[in-house]
Order: C-alpha cells, then sequence, then structure tokens
C-alpha cells in the first residue's frame, strides 16, 4: 500500500457536515471557497463550524481560496502533499 496515490473524490456526503470539496483518502478534506459563496459573516462562521465538525469526526481539512488554487497553484500543490506525505488522509 505505500507509496500509492490515495484516492480523490469529489463532491462528497458526509454525515452531520454535508458535501466537502474534495476527500483525499480516508481523512483528508480539501475546501475551495470562492469569494461570491464565502463572503458574508455568517458563511465565515458556517465554514469553521465545518471545519471544526470534521476534526471532531477524524478529518484533516486544508482550506484555499478559488484565487491560490488559480493563481498558486504550486503553494496549494505543495501543501496537499505534505499533507498527504504525513498520512493526514488515513484515519
Amino acid at each position: 500500500m505505500a507509496g500509492r496515490t490515495p484516492k480523490l473524490q469529489c463532491q462528497v456526503l458526509i454525515a452531520g457536515v454535508g458535501r466537502v470539496d474534495f476527500l483525499i483518502g480516508a481523512a483528508l478534506v480539501v475546501e475551495v471557497d470562492r469569494r461570491e459563496f464565502h463572503d458574508t459573516a455568517s458563511a465565515f462562521e458556517n465554514d469553521r463550524r465545518r471545519d471544526a465538525e470534521l476534526s471532531r469526526r477524524g478529518y484533516r481539512v486544508l482550506r484555499f481560496s478559488y484565487a491560490q488554487v488559480m493563481h498558486d497553484w504550486p503553494a496549494v500543490e505543495a501543501a496537499v502533499l505534505a499533507a498527504i506525505s504525513r498520512g493526514d488522509h488515513h484515519r
């Protein structure tokens, strides 16, 4: 199993949380936020509530802005690969 690329799933429904953008392996959640959907105080608070609930359930959350993904992909990729190399995608 070591050295294998972990499974990537999109729009995964997690009970008690809702849909997450990406799930890598069994436990690494990657969320990508666009300003138009995450620009209000209530959206900001809801994102933090979801992150806390995911953490409580044993998930590791990486949250990026759409702009980061589009304009600074090397930094996003490095963060995701570092999390995978630490084993954050395992439960």
